[in-house]
């Protein structure tokens, strides 16, 4: 693995060097507005499309090998970026102004994350193998034999994220669970932190060697703007993408893949404000509680996360009051901390200032500027619930440390509030902790007619977020078997779809049905003896894999061009 100095780096096409003829780039330290680390090449137009044509070649052999060998290439990628830590998370803090704590815990999930769609790979659910044998005897028409199984889609074209250098970035959800589904990856690397993508880069590059796959698995592609990109999408042999950004970006890339002579899908997570709703039993219990954990969820990570609280709605009265007060006492104690970019933070302070200028909102409470470059303070402004209901503008992301918090006069109206809310990759409710709302409340008293608000709150937010919190907030997100990232349009394109957990895997799949077909043609997820050992439903019924049975082999002769 090469340690980026001074010297100059360029895009891994196949596990090779490529030198870009399409001009440079470098990194550009935020904290200190200025140039760092080393030159990096652009791929020009032709160069590029070598990623694709190496990704196509390389998809049949990989798509066709065991799931134990899947499991172990994701393994050892995931060993060889945690050997590779220290340096990764020095340049990522360089290039990004993240914290340290933060980078290392977002590695963490980063390799857990690979380890996680490994276990995926190996159980081999994601092949939804469904079997119905023939039965040629039924009336009155014959039944012939159908075995369905699920197909990976081919080259996927991912690109990284600006807030999350490594989770959403080369080595990501997005990469891992394409990877597992079976298709190869082409990575378009985000240029504000080209040294940090690379090191990640080389990583996967040599896991893929140590285990003799084709080398087209897995390329790096550094290019200018947005032209790479819109390259990559109209590529006839890519055919799904992956995407974490703005939604001009999102939005761009849906309509390039629209357009293509074969349309192909765009998984992209685009925008979200995350409401809060505090209720009214949550704001007669322990406000400090409240506004502490608010004012963290906030100002985490400079506000730079997805599922940062834009917009929290708490009532009017003196428990509202008193709570406002409280985030802006807690608010005026913090203080920015530097953003991604320079054009990441002149876009926050001028979403702040659209804000501020329009009629019935005001500034609420406001923490300090940050020390170093690109550190606006976080900041709080209010309205009140008509105002909201009339002013579209004012449930638009703003990408930082600024929320909106909007005064309700009555819990009965936040149903209807919720329910005209965008797409939302999270919504949260805050209530009373001292409520039992584990059994129903007699509807005549305070505690039931709160109780029926939660349910039908509860019920109009499902079908607007991905993923609906109790008591918590939104900023954090497990990755594990059950978690959703994703939400309806427009916090992702496709709300069908997450980003994150077990499930993400699904994007990069198809159903195809084998009818009567030759057992000597069968592949192995539906030959009768279940080579690979894998779950499958037949005749309806679940007949589970056989944890006695060995592991399946390591697939030597799909990569040696033969059969599965």
């Amino acid at each position: 693995m090469s340690t980026p100095t001074e010297q100059t780096h360029h895009s891994l096409i196949a596990g090779e060097a490529v030198p870009g003829n399409g001009g440079t780039t470098q990194a550009v330290d935020p904290a200190q507005n200025a140039p760092t680390g080393p030159t990096f090449t652009l791929l020009d137009d032709e160069q590029a499309a070598a990623a694709p044509r190496a990704a196509a070649e390389a998809f049949d052999a990989y798509r066709k090998i065991t799931p134990e060998a899947r499991a172990a290439f994701l393994k050892t990628a995931a060993e060889r970026i945690d050997q590779a830590g220290e340096e990764i998370i020095a340049n990522a803090m360089r290039e990004t102004g993240l914290p340290e704590p933060r980078l290392r815990g977002e590695l963490g999930r980063t390799v857990n994350q690979l380890r996680l769609f490994a276990e995926v790979a190996r159980a081999g659910d994601h092949h939804g193998v469904r079997i119905e044998p023939a039965l040629p005897e039924r009336t009155p028409l014959p039944r012939p034999d159908l075995r369905q199984r699920k197909l990976p889609l081919g080259p996927v074209a991912v690109f990284g994220a600006s807030n999350f250098p490594l989770a959403f970035s080369v080595a990501g959800g997005d990469t891992a669970s394409a990877l597992a589904a079976g298709c190869p990856v082409v990575f378009k690397a985000h240029n504000a932190h080209p040294a940090t993508s690379l090191l990640v880069g080389e990583a996967l590059s040599a896991a893929v060697a140590e285990h003799g796959l084709p080398a087209g698995v897995f390329s790096l592609v550094f290019g200018p703007g947005t032209a790479v990109g819109q390259q990559l999408v109209s590529d006839p042999r890519i055919k799904a993408v992956g995407f974490t950004g703005s939604r001009g970006g999102g939005t761009a890339l849906m309509a390039t893949a629209a357009a293509r002579p074969e349309p192909i899908p765009v998984y992209a997570e685009m925008s979200s404000v995350n409401p809060v709703f505090v209720l009214p039993s949550s704001a007669a219990g322990d406000r400090d509680a409240l506004a502490e954990g608010f004012v963290a969820s906030l100002n985490g990570s400079a506000g730079q996360l997805c599922t940062a609280p834009g917009l929290l709605f708490v009532p009017e009265g003196a428990d509202g009051d008193d709570l406002t007060a409280r985030i802006t006492e807690k608010l005026s104690a913090a203080a920015g901390t530097t953003m991604l970019t320079p054009q990441i933070c002149s876009s926050r302070v001028e979403g702040e200032k659209k804000l501020a200028a329009l009629d019935g909102v005001t500034e609420t409470g406001r923490g300090g500027e940050g020390a170093k470059e690109n550190a606006p303070a976080p900041a709080v402004f209010s309205t009140d619930l008509e105002t909201f209901a009339h002013t579209p503008e004012l449930s638009e992301e703003i990408f930082g440390a600024l929320c909106l918090i909007v005064r309700y006069g009555s819990a009965d109206q936040l149903p209807s509030v919720a329910g005209a809310l965008e797409g939302q990759l999270t919504a949260t409710l805050q209530i009373g902790a001292g409520i039992d709302w584990d059994v129903d409340a007699d509807a005549g008293s305070d505690t039931g007619s709160e109780h029926r608000v939660v349910q039908e709150l509860l019920e109009a937010l499902e079908l607007r977020a991905g993923r609906v919190l109790f008591n918590g907030w939104p900023t954090g997100v497990d990755v594990g078997d059950a978690m959703v990232h994703g939400g309806p349009y427009p916090a992702t394109s496709d709300g069908r779809s997450t980003s994150v957990g077990a499930a993400a895997i699904e994007r990069f799949l198809r159903p195809v049905v084998y009818q009567n077909t030759p057992a000597s043609l069968l592949p192995a997820p539906v030959r009768e003896d279940n080579p690979w050992n894998l779950g499958r439903r037949v005749e309806g019924t679940h007949v589970a894999a056989d944890r006695e049975k060995s592991p399946q082999g390591p697939g030597e002769d799909v990569l040696k061009g033969k059969s599965a």
